[in-house]
């Protein structure tokens, strides 16, 4: 149904003071307060109410919900005596309405749990555990008619010649990474991989070389159209075997040797050795800025020139480094607060309070976060790291959390355990 509710938005408190009042004017005339309070009625009358448009999304208990770029999936709950469906739903517009429009459901398997739900290319793709084999799987789905095109073991990924890979490494066994036909899902080539040694190269966000480091040392890159080995290089001289933790950066091979406490690095494609950097305890790495920023397993972040290895600055924690944008770190300390620094310096920029970040389908779309209120509310927030301050852009009642952003729509959980798109484009014209 179609809910309409008044709210209000206001900006986080400054901890600036308030400006000073200006002085009581003295001996004004009666008949300019009369003037005023007629045009304050006046434009009181004309000023439109500020409300907010709610559209529920049909689940029924146990349903899980995914918001995409353009609909909703959901997920009918796991019923082994009973069907159940995948159901795709149209976005909700400016003004909603009092139901979302089906815009096809198909029938899964009766089991299993799915973990998440994504458009890519002209499919829906819906990745669950299989009952038999505890194995990720993805099935593939036409998005716009919902006729099933494939279903194989692993996780896809995008390859820049419009392919697409799938990477199955998440077992404890010897796992594969193969391309398939998107339309037909026919299989065009695989590579047997270890057990989580897999990583990816992407060019404009998408796969173009794949990168192995087996449990003898050997580290191999592979071309991700054709599958063909293009270089490789033994990381464990002599006759050794031993398990290595690996990460692709931009254009670095990022390596932590078996008992070691620095991180080395090859550069591709040809994986000639760059560098090495005493880092210890590195639990991943990621670009900031023009850096590396390295988050150790105990919290502590260093960055490190990625020509040289050379330690910019270092911060042994306990802060953990949660999403980069630009040249601004999120970090995240004790309870949930959130904090701005530079990347290139350390310094810290801002305190944003305590937040929980919302899941965002495109990476482009500015930070959100919530938090309830004691009355029961959500608030709904922009974290803008650059400025280094919130925003609230709403306080949504009846609202629990579990929220998904594909701005202008934000998809939340309600406490009657429904999910609710709301009109994310209304609410922030209207309630400003």
């Amino acid at each position: 149904m179609s809910i309409i509710e008044l709210g209000e938005i206001r900006d986080e408190p400054s901890s600036a003071p308030p400006p000073a009042r200006p002085p009581r004017a003295v001996g004004r005339p009666l008949r300019t307060v009369v003037v005023l309070v007629l045009a304050l009625i006046t434009l009181a009358g004309a000023t439109p109410v500020r409300h907010r448009v709610v559209t529920s999304v049909p689940t029924a208990s146990g349903a899980s919900a995914y918001l995409t770029e353009d609909g909703i999936a959901v997920v009918d709950a796991s019923t082994p005596s009973g069907d159940r469906y995948l159901s795709v739903y149209e976005q909700p517009g400016r003004t909603g309405g009092d139901v979302v429009r089906r815009r096809w459901r198909a029938p899964l398997d009766r089991s299993g749990d799915f973990v998440t739900v994504w458009l890519q290319r002209g499919l829906l793709l819906a990745v669950g555990v299989n009952v038999a084999s505890g194995v990720l799987e993805t099935t593939a789905f036409d998005a716009a008619t919902g006729q099933r095109r494939w279903r194989h073991p692993g996780i896809a990924q995008r390859a820049t010649d419009g392919g697409m890979l799938l990477a199955n490494d998440t077992g404890d066994r010897l796992g594969t990474v193969s391309r398939v036909a998107p339309d037909t899902g026919r299989l065009l080539w695989s590579v047997a991989v270890p057990f989580g040694g897999t990583e990816f190269h992407r060019r404009d966000g998408q796969v173009d070389q794949v990168v192995f480091v087996q449990p003898t040392g050997e580290v191999q890159v592979y071309d991700a159209g054709t599958g063909d080995l293009r270089h490789s290089v033994d990381t464990l001289p002599g006759d050794r075997s031993a398990f290595q933790r690996v990460q692709v950066v931009d254009d670095l091979v990022l390596l932590v040797p078996p008992g070691s406490t620095e991180l080395v690095a090859f550069r591709l494609p040809t994986m000639e050795r760059a560098w090495t950097s005493p880092v210890p305890l590195v639990a991943w790495a990621v670009p900031c800025a023009d850096l590396l920023c390295v988050v150790q397993q105990s919290g502590g972040i260093q960055t490190i020139d990625p020509t040289t290895g050379a330690i910019r600055w270092s911060d042994p924690g306990p802060d953990m480094l949660v999403d980069v944008r630009g040249d601004r770190l999120l970090v995240a300390a004790a309870e949930q607060r959130y904090a701005v620094r530079d990347a290139r310096t350390g310094r810290d920029r801002a305190e944003l309070g305590r937040w929980q970040l919302v899941d965002q389908v495109r990476r482009e779309d500015p930070l959100l976060g919530v938090r309830p209120t004691p009355d029961g509310r959500l608030v709904v927030a922009e974290l803008d790291l650059a400025a280094g301050r919130t925003r609230i852009l709403d306080v949504l009642p009846g609202t629990v959390g579990g929220c998904q952003a594909a701005l202008p729509v934000l998809l939340c959980r309600r406490l009657d355990g429904s999910t609710a798109p709301w009109s994310a484009a209304a609410l922030w014209r209207l309630s400003r």
